[in-house]
C-alpha cells in the first residue's frame, strides 16, 4: 500500500514511516524543508513537498496515495488555537479528495482532550463538557469528514510518547527543573498521565491502517496512568534538585503556559483497542525510560 504520511520526519511520524516500510508498504512523506526531504530519502521513502498550511499540497499528497496517516501538528503553543484550526483545515482538505473512494484516513488526536474522573474509553467523545482545549478541532474535523462517507479513524496519543530524542512534555519538565533549580508538581501530584513508547504507537498506526475495515477511535496507551509526582521524583533524583509542590500563583509562576498540561489528570484505557486490533505494547515504560540516559545522557 502507498501511504501518504504527514509529519513524516517528526518524533512519532518518523517511527511510523519506518514501521510501514519494514512491513512492505511504500511511504510518500510530507516534507516542508530540504532537510526533511533528505531525511525521508535516506530511509527510502518518497518525498512530497508541502506543509500543513498549503492545503493544495495536502490534497495532492492524499490523491497520490492509497491511504493517509496524518500526524503533523504545529507545536507552537503561543498560537495554539490558530494551530488547532490549521489542523482542522488540513483534515478537511485531505478528506475532500478522499470522498467517493475507499481510501482510509487516519488522524491524530490526544487522550488529554478528555477528563472524566475515570479512565477515558475509546467511545468517549471530546465534548465541551469534558474538554476545554481547542485541540478537539481535530476530532470535530474527523467527524465532519466521516459524515461524508469517508473511512476515518482517530488515534489518540497520550501526553507522553516517550523514547530517545523525545522533545515533548517530559523534556520540557526537565528543562524547567534545570532552570528553576527545583522539580515541581501541582498540588498533591496525584494527577495522572497515560503514556506509550513511540515504537509501540507506530505499530498501532500500522494495525489501524491494515485493519481499516473498522473505522473508529483507538487509544495508543500502554500505561493507563502514571502520577505526575512519580515523573517529578525521577527528574529531581537525576538532576539532584529538590522535589516540591506548587499551588496557586506559585504554580503559575513556575509552569507558566505549561500549567494546563502539568495539571492534566486524564488516565485512559486501551482495552478495546488491544482486543480489537491485537495490539500489545512491548517496549519499556515511561518511568524506566525517563530514569535513563535516554532523558539524562551521561554527558549532560
Amino acid at each position: 500500500m502507498r501511504v501518504f504520511v504527514t509529519g513524516a520526519t517528526g518524533f512519532v511520524g518518523s517511527a511510523i514511516v519506518q514501521e510501514l516500510m519494514n512491513a512492505g508498504h511504500q511511504v510518500l512523506g510530507l516534507a516542508r524543508s530540504e532537510a526533511s526531504a533528505a531525511q525521508l530519502k535516506a530511509v527510502g521513502a518518497e518525498v512530497h513537498h508541502g506543509e500543513l498550511t498549503d492545503l493544495e499540497s495536502l490534497k495532492h499528497g492524499a490523491q497520490a496515495a492509497d491511504a493517509v496517516i496524518h500526524t503533523a501538528f504545529i507545536h507552537d503553543f503561543s498560537k495554539f488555537v490558530e494551530n488547532c484550526e490549521t489542523d482542522r483545515a488540513a483534515i478537511e482538505a485531505m478528506g475532500s479528495v478522499l470522498e467517493g473512494t475507499d481510501k482510509p484516513l487516519i488522524i491524530t488526536s490526544g487522550t488529554g482532550l478528555i477528563s472524566l474522573g475515570r479512565p477515558a474509553l475509546e467511545t468517549d467523545l471530546a465534548t465541551t463538557e469534558n474538554t476545554k482545549t481547542p485541540r478537539k478541532a481535530s476530532e470535530e474535523a474527523a467527524a465532519a469528514v466521516a459524515a461524508r462517507g469517508i473511512k476515518v479513524s482517530v488515534v489518540r496519543l497520550p501526553p507522553s510518547v516517550h523514547d530517545v530524542n523525545d522533545h515533548g512534555f517530559v523534556p520540557m519538565l526537565i528543562n524547567l527543573a534545570r532552570e528553576k533549580g527545583v522539580a515541581a508538581y501541582v498540588g498533591d501530584g496525584k494527577n495522572q498521565w497515560p503514556a506509550v513508547h513511540r515504537l509501540d504507537a507506530a505499530f498501532l498506526y500500522r494495525l489501524v491502517l491494515e485493519k481499516n475495515g473498522i473505522p473508529a477511535t483507538y487509544h495508543a496507551v500502554a500505561e493507563e496512568g502514571i502520577s505526575f509526582r512519580e515523573i517529578t521524583d525521577i527528574i529531581g533524583k537525576q538532576l539532584n534538585v529538590p522535589v516540591e509542590s506548587r499551588f496557586g500563583q506559585e504554580a503559575v509562576d513556575y509552569f507558566g503556559w505549561f500549567l494546563h498540561f502539568a495539571s492534566l489528570d486524564t488516565p485512559a484505557s486501551s482495552e478495546w483497542t488491544r482486543n480489537t486490533l491485537g495490539w500489545q505494547p512491548t517496549n519499556k515504560g515511561l518511568l524506566q525510560d525517563v530514569d535513563s540516559d535516554a532523558y539524562f545522557p551521561a554527558f549532560s
